[in-house]
């Protein structure tokens, strides 16, 4: 069968027709049944096409062979995310012209977007998505389960992320053997301050991290882990900086300075929550260090740096409305509509603007957060809207403030 594939391949590549290909050897009526995989021939006729195509048929089927170990390859260095293999087999898959006749092509078409996702560049993703959306009932459970997952790493990139929990959980892990999607459920439970199944789901992906000896991503899940116990009262706080410590040290250990920087981010999230806002805006300013700028990531430390500076009165009001204006610009530049609303909040809380801070807040920002399932921000504004309208005796607004922070409290 695949000798066929392969004749017609090389014969096409070659522009040549059936009966040019089969001159002097066999009909054209024969080169079409060997093509499709309908008619048996001899070795002589075989060998005697190959030499007219200028190829050897041994080789071209080892390489044909070689194709799905080598998609499973390039899939093992994404889930670990080692870059330089990664981008080797990628390059060596582009140059396999095989691959488009093979049964494998939408094996590697899921694996380009998942590639693309994992580059943070969901546009191309969902083209490549498009292209087999037809298809999927009829994929084999491997792919099928894999678009599942690709799929719902693209909801995670969109900040879908209820959506994202409704397709990962349709994934058969049986058929999949790949644990890896319960990283990106436990990514979508914890934005929605699903504690529980964050924490759950991020063990079980730990624990695949381990097995699989992976120890970059073991970070990544230990991460989400301690953020959901840094609340329990049989975790002192102390107790959570050594374990924010140790990671960092790990990060260290395995030159991860994009891991280090958002251990280094919620360790100074942990700061501020608790009123330090002199070693939260040191820590902040630690994680922008190992950023590069013009980035959401840059921005979530820079929003948070000036934050702390602004309450531990660290930087002069100029400066800070100089870097909010900054970080302002740069959110637009990115067209990242979350950081345009932040750093407008911002903006108007460093000027004194009390009352158009919370009217920005309550109108413009707060049906955002609503809208992307930010559940901490959404839970953080209604805080701040009820004590404002306590604060100016506005009871009625105060009252419908409580409710929906019970409402979301309860959906949770």
């Amino acid at each position: 069968m695949h000798e066929g594939k392969i004749i017609k391949f090389y014969r096409e590549n070659a522009n040549l027709t059936q009966d040019q290909l089969g001159t002097g050897i066999c009909s054209d009526t024969h080169i079409s049944k060997i093509e499709r995989g309908m008619t048996d021939y001899s070795r002589e006729v075989l060998d005697l096409l190959c030499e007219r195509l200028g190829i050897s048929m041994d080789h071209e089927l080892a390489k044909f062979g070689g194709i799905k170990n080598r998609l499973y390859d390039w899939h093992d260095a994404i889930v670990k995310q080692i870059e330089p293999l990664m981008e080797a087999i990628k390059n060596e898959l582009e140059q396999e012209a095989l691959l488009q006749i093979s049964e494998y092509e939408t094996l590697y078409l899921l694996l380009q977007a998942k590639y693309m996702l994992q580059r943070n560049e969901p546009d191309k993703a969902l083209r490549i998505m498009k292209r087999i959306s037809k298809t999927t009932d009829a994929l084999p459970p491997f792919e099928r389960n894999l678009h599942k997952h690709v799929e719902g790493m693209y909801h995670l990139s969109q900040q879908d992320y209820k959506q994202a929990i409704e397709t990962l959980t349709t994934i058969q892990e049986k058929e999949y053997n790949n644990p890896e999607f319960y990283y990106h459920l436990a990514a979508a439970y914890h934005t929605l301050k699903a504690e529980v199944m964050a924490y759950f789901c991020a063990e079980k992906a730990r624990n695949f991290f381990k097995d699989i000896n992976c120890f970059l991503r073991v970070i990544d899940a230990e991460m989400i882990m301690l953020i959901e116990v840094k609340d329990d009262i049989g975790h002192h706080f102390q107790e959570v900086v050594t374990r924010f410590e140790n990671l960092i040290q790990s990060c260290d250990m395995c030159h991860a300075p994009d891991r280090k920087a958002k251990v280094v981010h919620n360790l100074a999230y942990e700061y501020y929550r608790r009123g330090d806002y002199v070693m939260s805006g040191k820590l902040y300013k630690q994680s922008m260090e190992l950023k590069s700028p013009r980035t959401r990531a840059y921005l979530l430390s820079l929003e948070g740096y000036l934050r702390s500076c602004f309450e531990a009165k660290l930087l002069q009001s100029e400066e800070l409305e100089r870097q909010a204006q900054e970080g302002l610009k740069t959110a637009r530049t990115i067209k990242d509509t979350l950081f345009s609303l932040l750093f407008t909040m911002l903006l108007h809380w460093i000027r004194g603007e009390e009352d158009e801070y919370y009217r920005y807040l309550s109108d413009e920002a707060l049906p955002v957060f609503r809208k992307l399932g930010f559940a901490f921000l959404v839970e953080r504004s209604e805080k701040q809207l009820f004590q404002y309208y306590s604060r100016i005796g506005n009871t009625a607004a105060a009252l419908q403030a409580a409710h929906s922070l019970l409402d979301d409290r309860s959906f949770h």
